[in-house]
């Protein structure tokens, strides 16, 4: 299927690995002009040199998206670089904190919202300007799980800002439809990928690694970064225009079930 991105401009935060580095894989085998982003420069100016050697039209931009000023300069330099903005793929975020209320402080709330709310809201409002006369403009959030599946085992922080931003989908979506742009979200469950948490966490508890995959997974397995890459790509292409407003999950059914002492993360 020919999803008609040839020549359109993806922005992806956090892509120097994960899966933002196999969303921007994705967009770049379509024929998407791509900017990279991330925190670490050496990491990121790698995955930039592996991506042009495929042939992509590739740009990258080094910045911790925590301050506003790293997020307009990247906005710009994506601007300059491609004239434009076509898609825009917010995919940094993170958890930290205290998994019970009683152990969490006000500064770990706070750090939730900003890296997984606050920020995603600066993005899309900075883009805004480069992507409302691009036909078929469209901004894909990357949520979680977990932002409507409560569990003792992860963050509450983490899992009321994945939720605030899935909640806020729909809302985002009228606004910005009179631009032209779509606004959906897409949310990852657990995903298995070499060097990340779950991978250290297998090696280091096997036994009960494959108990949790065994009683929480009917599909037998983790999903794979390029799974949930093959999602945000889709949608966020002419192919699914009449997608609006809406959250994606990405998770084979998952049925999270473990402790809380006994997760990776």
């Amino acid at each position: 299927m020919d999803l008609r991105l040839a020549g359109k401009v993806a922005l992806i935060t956090g892509s120097s690995r994960g899966i933002g580095w196999a969303t921007a894989k994705a967009f770049a085998a379509e024929g998407c002009r791509v900017m990279l982003s991330g925190r670490t420069t050496e990491q990121l100016r790698e995955a930039e040199t592996a991506l042009r050697a495929t042939g992509a039209d590739v740009a990258a931009h080094a910045g911790d998206l925590d301050h506003p000023d790293h997020a307009s300069q990247l906005i710009q330099a994506t601007a300059a670089a491609f004239g434009g903005i076509d898609i825009l793929v917010n995919n940094v975020g993170g958890g930290g904190g205290g998994a019970r209320i009683a152990d969490s402080t006000d500064d770990e709330w706070r750090g939730a919202l900003e890296r997984n709310l606050i920020q995603t809201v600066r993005m899309m409002r900075l883009a805004l300007p480069h992507m409302q006369s691009r036909p078929g403009a469209g901004v894909i959030n990357v949520a979680s799980i977990s932002g409507w599946s409560p569990q003792l085992a992860m963050s509450g922080q983490y899992g009321a800002a994945k939720a605030a931003l899935i909640f806020d989908t729909e809302r985002w979506a009228l606004e910005f439809v009179p631009h032209g742009i779509r606004v959906n979200t897409v949310s990852p469950g657990s995903i298995l990928a070499e060097g990340n948490g779950w991978d250290r966490y297998r090696i280091a508890n096997p036994g009960y690694f494959e108990d949790y995959v065994r009683h929480g997974f009917p599909m037998g397995r983790l999903g794979t970064t390029e799974e949930v890459a093959d999602v945000i790509v889709f949608i966020a292409s002419p192919r699914a225009y009449w997608i609006n407003g809406r959250n994606i999950p990405v998770d084979g059914l998952e049925q999270p079930h473990a402790p809380l002492d006994r997760r990776p993360y």
